[in-house]
């Protein structure tokens, strides 16, 4: 079942207020998520999954969206943690897909540079339309409470190619794994919300879709 809900109020001139609110919900035999998530208004974030860390990033990622969100995962049929971050990368994906419709007058590209402590970590993400995830990465432990290291680039390459976004991710640097993970949340959900403000009222391409 999908469900998705998108509100745009008012118009003035030169500045499009919305309250883009999204909702979306995937279910298969194996893992039940809902996601609702606000793109234009900060609030509180809820996230309940079975997986604490990965709890930690998405907290982290809607955190730096300044964005009020309710993200729910039931695994129905309990394997490991892949199928819940999988699904939760296609249901954020999806419902951010819709949510920007045909992408008219967004910013569209964002880069970021988020250091946190020893860990230095480059985002940089186009909402183009073309979903595809390329990530520099390499992980010395195999897992932080609960979430399987090998899944953070699953969950983003999984979000990338539903959402329609081009996202690059590069460590420069960094030994301690929880540091950087962390980083590359900061980044990407600072990243999302500078790429998605309107900020014209066209779409930002030379062929004028973003597709």
């Amino acid at each position: 079942m999908l469900l998705l809900v998108w509100l745009s109020i008012g118009v003035d001139y030169g500045v499009l207020r919305m309250s883009r609110l999204c909702k979306w919900v995937r279910e298969t035999k194996e893992v039940k998520v809902s996601a609702e998530f606000n793109l234009d208004e900060s609030g509180e974030i809820y996230i309940a999954t079975p997986i604490p860390f990965f709890n930690h990033l998405l907290e982290t990622l809607f955190t730096y969206m300044n964005s009020a969100s309710r993200i729910i995962a039931e695994e129905k049929k309990v394997v490991d943690d892949h199928h819940v971050v999988e699904d939760c990368g296609i249901v954020i994906g999806e419902a951010l897909n819709s949510c920007l419709g045909n992408r008219e007058g967004i910013k569209r590209f964002s880069h970021q540079i988020v250091p946190m402590d020893d860990a230095l970590i480059l985002v940089a993400i186009d909402i183009s339309g073309r979903g595809r995830a390329f990530i520099d990465l390499q992980f010395s432990r195999e897992s932080i409470d609960g979430l399987s290291l090998e899944n953070v680039p699953h969950f983003i390459d999984s979000l990338a190619s539903r959402a329609g976004i081009t996202i690059h991710i590069m460590k420069f640097r960094g030994v301690n794994e929880h540091h950087i993970a962390e980083a590359i949340f900061k980044g990407l959900g600072m990243a999302l919300y500078e790429a998605t403000r309107v900020v014209n009222s066209g779409v930002r391409s030379l062929k004028g879709v973003l597709k």
